[in-house]
């Protein structure tokens, strides 16, 4: 559904706007793909009145606050653009995204999912605008990490993956661990702080102990297939070495899924069915059905992603805890998955692309970072800096530093191909549903990953 948020700033947004307008950069110069160099301009109230359209899959609470806020203040700072901002979920959003950009009408801005098969596709396909003159212009480079550009970067026309030129910028940090419910693990006689300071089998006795209590242990809602990608990409990270994970969800040649660590994983989490710690249906259960249900007491664990902070605690309370998953030895290192959240792009048809360039900007700036962390979001910058002093987020904020900076923040496995989303999330539906075995579930996933990285 399209809707506009031509609305009155609020004060908070206002003062943004106004800190923003104060660091507003001067004049860059952009390289079009088609055409010669030309001069552009950043600013933004020089170029006339513009409507902006902005399409994210920013619509669960806390995301859709931040989002509502930094538009709103967007539009107090620049009275001459109007976004017109369509928010849908990010399967809807994905469905709905190719059409349009090969349309007619492509929308100016969007969220973009950083994988072979959507940027990738869409960057080869020339559907995207390469920002690398734009992110001199703003700094960007300064703003952040390497590390991050590197997961919103294509080389060669799409055909290299990490490297490359600069096609989107994301306001929020991830990272997929364990929520859990402290009355539920109480009722289960589970011990919260011994969980915390435990090992990976410590959270596997756990399971065991939630379920013979008579308790779900883990709630998951798996009917699109991708969400159980988020449970089996920590227990892979016991299993596999990181670098192997890392080659493998990025689609760079030189690793195999048919190795017995991968084997090990896979065996672990079919046993987690066998075992009777999911719900039942967890293929037919919807994503969003699923962590509402966590949140009103079904089950001790949810693996999930960050993202769902917000809504957890806002429905939660002080029940709800978040760890990340725990290392396979004590005091040993931290892997699980992680990295960005979905990355804005501009369209490469858009018209108002120096209007774009400039609204991203604004809304992954350092101060857009403190507005992000306020709605309850991790933003991907000032991450340490901008915690909360308590609650989940916090918990969040501190297992996202401990991760990242001496562990392994493992790369979604989706990345990996353009048809490895599809591929995966099919095979671990049939995984789960006992269709497949370990070692034919992960021969579907070498077919898909060795076609690509020896096929090109």
């Amino acid at each position: 559904m399209r809707s506009s948020t031509a609305t009155a700033a609020t004060a908070g947004g206002l003062a943004l706007a106004l800190m923003l307008a104060a660091c507003a950069p001067g004049t860059g110069t952009e390289e079009s793909p088609s055409e010669q160099p030309q001069e552009i301009s950043t600013d933004v109230a020089a170029l006339g009145d513009i409507t902006l359209t902005v399409w994210d899959q920013e619509v669960r609470g806390g995301q859709d606050e931040q989002m509502t806020q930094l538009n709103a203040a967007f539009e107090e700072l620049y009275p001459n653009v109007t976004i017109d901002r369509v928010s849908s979920s990010f399967d809807d959003l994905e469905t709905t995204l190719r059409g349009a950009l090969t349309g007619d009408d492509a929308p100016d801005v969007v969220q973009a999912n950083n994988t072979r098969g959507t940027m990738g596709a869409f960057v080869e396909a020339g559907l995207l605008l390469d920002l690398d003159d734009y992110a001199d212009a703003y700094g960007w480079r300064d703003r952040y990490s390497e590390s991050v550009l590197a997961v919103s970067s294509y080389g060669d026309g799409g055909a290299t993956f990490g490297e490359g030129a600069l096609y989107g910028l994301p306001q929020t940090g991830e990272i997929v661990g364990i929520f859990y419910s402290r009355a539920a693990l109480a009722a289960a006689g589970i011990d919260e702080e011994a969980l915390r300071s435990g090992t990976w089998s410590d959270f596997t006795a756990a399971l065991a102990t939630a379920q013979g209590s008579g308790a779900t242990a883990i709630q998951l809602g798996n009917l699109d297939g991708w969400p159980a990608g988020h449970v089996f990409g920590p227990i892979q990270g016991q299993h596999v070495p990181a670098d192997e994970i890392a080659a493998l969800g990025m689609g760079n040649a030189g690793a195999s899924w048919t190795t017995p660590e991968n084997e090990a994983a896979a065996a672990e989490l079919q046993q987690w069915v066998e075992a009777g710690y999911f719900n039942d249906g967890p293929n037919g259960t919807d994503y969003d059905a699923a962590w509402q249900s966590f949140s009103e007491g079904s089950a001790v664990f949810l693996i999930g992603g960050s993202w769902l902070a917000a809504d957890l605690e806002a429905a939660m309370a002080e029940d709800v805890g978040f760890m990340a998953p725990p290392p396979a030895e004590a005091g040993g290192p931290v892997a699980t998955t992680g990295g960005t959240g979905l990355p804005f792009a501009i369209t490469a048809q858009s018209p108002n692309a120096a209007a774009a360039a400039a609204y991203i900007d604004f809304i992954t700036s350092d101060d857009a970072m403190q507005m992000l962390a306020d709605t309850g979001n991790m933003p991907v910058n000032r991450t340490a800096e901008l915690a909360p002093a308590e609650g989940v987020n916090a918990e969040i904020f501190e297992a996202f530093g401990t991760v990242s900076e001496s562990g392994s923040l493992l790369p979604y496995l989706d990345w990996a191909t353009p048809t490895m989303g599809d591929t995966l999330g099919a095979g671990l539906q049939d995984l789960i549903g006992g269709q497949a075995t370990p070692t034919e579930f992960l021969e579907g996933l070498e077919a898909d990953y060795s076609a690509f990285t020896q096929g090109g």
